[in-house]
């Protein structure tokens, strides 16, 4: 199984935050942002959905912590703006 684990600034798929071998990454914006700008899924892992888990796991996170999130990764904006169940989190 593929534990998703929070990190610093991120959430992670390995042994160590240092060497994920999947990940997505965020840097808060102001109090209420964060810029959510990287998302990498190892070869070994792909295919399997990896990828829109990161992403929901973020937007879970988002939303328990009440924050907005800047989609600068063009996955996770592609993922955001194709699911109406993200939309009020996509920071104007």
């Amino acid at each position: 199984m593929n534990e998703i684990k929070q990190g610093h600034h991120k959430f992670f798929i390995g042994d160590n935050e240092n060497q994920p071998i999947a990940e997505i990454t965020y840097q808060p914006k102001d109090d209420n942002t964060i810029i959510v700008d990287h998302t990498y899924v190892s070869e070994q892992l792909r295919g399997q959905g990896i990828a829109g888990n990161l992403v929901k796991v973020m937007t879970d996170f988002a939303r328990k912590e009440g924050k907005k999130i800047v989609p600068k990764c063009p996955y996770v904006e592609k993922k955001m703006n194709h699911n109406k169940e993200y939309h009020d989190l996509i920071a104007e």
